[in-house]
């Protein structure tokens, strides 16, 4: 199945006029503190980023290394859901401009009920979702056609061991980017030892020839990992080091200015 409604939002219209450098910044909604959320976002794009994930806290987030796990569950224990993050983003359109997009897993979705979910995400102003656990053939069959009618990119993930066949299909039913995962393993490890893994495995992407723009995650942390994978995607995401930074931060607007202005500069 190829796209069926053809996607306007905030993700698709960043790419038409940015292609290369795009930074995208992970946080776990709730986190440092509970009604923190809105005040990341808004000073994320303060700072200048351009798109940002909030990660929808969840009991057993299988892609997630342990700095986020552990926001994760500190967001849950203090009391935040999906409603509760619905209620503190139902106003976020009036201040925040930049693409929005929530990552979580299926379980969290499918028990709200995903048309309600995906219709009323996109009344809030939300862009996309990233769902890792939601297998492709499912999204096809069942979930393509609720995205699409409600405006909401899905964000589908290739790894290293992506055969040629299934980038085809994602390809070919991307509306938004493509989220590259840099390594088999979660996110927040030390790839070194993979390095010429990686080279090989992104030039084997950027040589393929996809339409969709791309964007390189897991074990991206700082001006170097960012401007090396900026070499081979249209950017890149960073998630770990900045739920990181958040947990230690004593000023969350001049902390996470100075953290993206580091990687910026």
């Amino acid at each position: 199945m190829e796209t069926t409604t053809k996607i306007k939002n905030r993700i698709t219209e960043l790419f038409q006029k940015k292609s290369n450098n795009i930074l995208n910044i992970y946080f776990t909604a709730g986190y440092p503190k509970i009604e923190d959320t809105v005040t990341v976002l808004k000073a994320l794009e303060k700072a200048g980023v351009d798109m940002v994930e909030i990660g929808m806290p969840y009991s057993d987030p299988v892609a997630d290394g342990p700095i986020i796990q552990q926001s994760s569950l500190d967001s849950i224990n203090a009391g935040m859901t999906i409603k509760k993050l619905l209620e503190q983003l139902k106003d976020v359109r009036k201040e925040v401009t930049i693409p929005i997009l929530l990552m979580g897993y299926f379980n969290t979705v499918m028990q709200y009920g995903v048309e309600t979910f995906m219709k009323e995400i996109s009344e809030i102003g939300i862009d996309g979702v990233i769902i890792p656990d939601l297998p492709l053939d499912e999204y096809i069959e069942h979930y393509q056609v609720i995205c699409e009618s409600n405006n909401i990119s899905n964000v589908s993930l290739i790894t290293p061991n992506t055969s040629d066949e299934r980038l085809h299909v994602i390809d070919n039913i991307t509306q938004g980017f493509i989220y590259m995962v840099s390594t088999n393993s979660t996110t927040g490890n030390d790839a070194k030892k993979t390095e010429d893994n990686h080279e090989a495995y992104f030039n084997r992407i950027k040589s393929f020839g996809l339409k969709s723009p791309r964007m390189i995650g897991f074990n991206i942390k700082d001006k170097k990992t960012f401007t090396d994978a900026c070499a081979y995607a249209n950017g890149a995401i960073i998630g770990s080091a900045f739920v990181r930074m958040l947990s230690a931060s004593s000023n969350l607007e001049d902390d996470i200015n100075q953290f993206i202005q580091n990687i910026k500069k």
